[in-house]
């Protein structure tokens, strides 16, 4: 009885597995899956039982760089990263081979796919939208995997360089039309101004000639500089008036004295 006792007690201390918090475990029994382990200490009788445990935390997945080619026919590269998690340890083990890299092929297709059916400038400016959509297929497809798609990031699009520079040519055009443009409103708006300028000034008397006073003291302050003064056109015609009186009444006192 001792020792069918100690080899009972060596039995169970062989067969205790523990599962920590993170895992789940798939027992077999006689081969065929019986249930699923869950965190702590279970017993797995040796020879009639066996178990595989599963990691149930989010993994990070990168992609290798693919090579696709976009709906308007230009070559790319691209890569992304994939997080998912098991949400069923049994299926995955049961449903496919290597959760793992099935997820990565998958994913790797459904890139390609996704990057064939949109243009270059969607793909560049709408790149969470095909982000998202990605996720979505893939997250479809390994539902029956046990496996449940997170997210999915594209990390970089890697463009011919010339196509680089072609686009680079195109931002520069629209930067030279926006400046263009930009300058064309500007002359509008100082050309209204002088307008309503001119038509104040021409309503006042004296004040285009107070605006060019002014504007000869901002000039002058500098010493090296030499200005030249135009007199109106009014004070010469003054001065104008003035001298052919002057004229008249001479040759009216040459008159009286003959």
């Amino acid at each position: 009885m001792i020792t069918i006792m100690v080899l009972l007690i060596i039995l169970i201390l062989v067969s205790i597995k523990q599962i920590n918090e993170y895992e789940r475990g798939v027992k077999y029994t006689l081969g065929k899956y019986s249930s699923v382990m869950q965190p702590g200490w279970n017993l797995v009788f040796p020879i009639f039982q066996s178990y595989q445990k599963v990691d149930i935390r989010t993994k990070a997945v990168d992609v290798p760089e693919q090579e696709a080619i976009t709906k308007d026919n230009v070559s790319v590269r691209i890569n992304a990263v994939i997080y998912y998690k098991i949400f069923d340890a049994s299926k995955s083990i049961l449903a496919v081979e290597n959760y793992y890299y099935a997820v990565s092929q998958l994913a790797q297709t459904t890139m390609r796919n996704v990057v064939g059916s949109v243009t270059l400038d969607e793909l560049l400016s709408e790149r969470e939208k095909l982000s998202n959509q990605i996720c979505q297929v893939i997250d479809e497809a390994t539902d029956p995997w046990g496996v449940k798609v997170e997210n999915v990031e594209l990390k970089d699009v890697a463009l011919p360089e010339e196509m680089k520079r072609v686009i680079a040519k195109a931002a520069e055009a629209e930067r030279e039309k926006m400046a263009v443009i930009t300058k064309a409103e500007g002359e509008v708006e100082a050309s209204k101004n002088l307008a309503i300028a001119a038509s104040t000034m021409a309503s006042v008397p004296g004040a285009l000639h107070l605006r060019t006073l002014s504007t000869i003291n901002d000039v002058s302050s500098d010493q090296s500089n030499t200005i030249i003064f135009a007199l109106p056109i009014e004070i010469l015609r003054a001065f104008d008036g003035n001298a052919n009186k002057e004229k008249i009444e001479e040759i009216i006192t040459k008159i009286n004295n003959k």
